[in-house]
């Protein structure tokens, strides 16, 4: 299969912001410049892009290195990735000034990610790196790809899509350049990028308990739970599938604000609207590999 187009593979937006031009000082110029040496000799090069605040700071750091005309963003389009978090990642590529190529990805046609074990992140990074290598390398004759796992990530036990990028012989600067999480941020705040302040937004099948089974209609009944909770204006969230029972998990300082009157109402609403027949909320607040975590420490 090709290369998706439709309105996807055309150049950045004329006019965009030259984000990669802005200024960096100090510690973020520091590790830009890692970042910069690891990426010489890789043009031009893919950045597997999901317009989360990793991928979009390392894209923006690879234009500014590379050239925006030698680095292209690559974009994994399924049934796990939300209509929201799609729109978000065009608008922040164009403010970078970097196009932007959407390729469709299949792995819910692989039983290993449908059984949904510990490493069902690998079974999805391995159909996205390999229809980038089938579909987009050769086509775009690009040197190399990279993706944005930070130092942060590289430590976690919970991350399997990291045996998948190293299996692809996939590039990631910004772990081997030593820069974290909160660096990352402080060189997505000094470029300032629409995404510097995001939220982690993992994708619709983490919401998913290991060893129930992943199918676009669980997948479509979360979307439509989170879209309607952002738009009563919860930003950072996730409603997690317990079949009849949505379990949302909110920070804890939006907790007494969503039980409420009268917000209550509409986010018991708004949620049961999505096919749920109970909605619960989770008093521990957001919980990062809520999932995965407890599965994987005790290997």
């Amino acid at each position: 299969m090709m290369s998706m187009m439709t309105g996807t593979d055309a150049a950045a937006t004329p006019g965009a912001s030259a984000a990669p031009d802005a200024t960096l000082v100090g510690a973020e110029r520091a590790a830009a410049d890692r970042v910069a040496a690891l990426l010489a000799g890789h043009a031009p090069l893919c950045v597997a892009f999901s317009g989360g605040v990793d991928s979009a700071t390392l894209l923006a750091l690879a234009a500014r290195s590379l050239g925006r005309r030698r680095v292209l963003a690559v974009l994994g389009v399924s049934p796990s990735l939300a209509a929201e978090e799609r729109a978000a990642a065009h608008r922040v590529a164009s403010f970078i000034g970097v196009r932007v190529v959407e390729v469709a990805t299949f792995e819910g046609d692989r039983a290993a990610y449908r059984r949904n074990g510990p490493d069902r992140c690998f079974h999805c990074k391995d159909e996205l790196f390999t229809r980038i290598s089938d579909e987009v390398v050769v086509r775009h004759r690009l040197a190399a790809v990279a993706y944005g796992e930070n130092a942060d990530d590289a430590r976690r036990p919970d991350r399997p899509g990291a045996a998948a990028a190293t299996a692809h012989r996939v590039l990631r600067p910004l772990a081997d350049a030593g820069i974290d999480k909160a660096g990352v941020r402080r060189i997505a705040r000094a470029l300032a990028l629409p995404c510097a302040e995001k939220p982690a937004a993992p994708c619709l099948a983490s919401r998913v308990p290991h060893f129930h089974e992943v199918v676009p209609e669980k997948l479509a009944q979360v979307e439509a739970a989170e879209a309607a909770l952002r738009a009563l204006g919860f930003a950072d969230l996730r409603v997690r599938h317990h079949g009849e029972v949505a379990r949302i998990e909110l920070p804890i300082a939006d907790l007494q604000r969503a039980v409420a009157t009268p917000l209550r109402e509409a986010v018991q609403q708004a949620v049961s609207t999505a096919g749920f027949r109970f909605v619960a909320l989770d008093l521990a607040g957001v919980q990062s590999g809520a999932f995965t975590l407890p599965l994987v420490e005790n290997e």
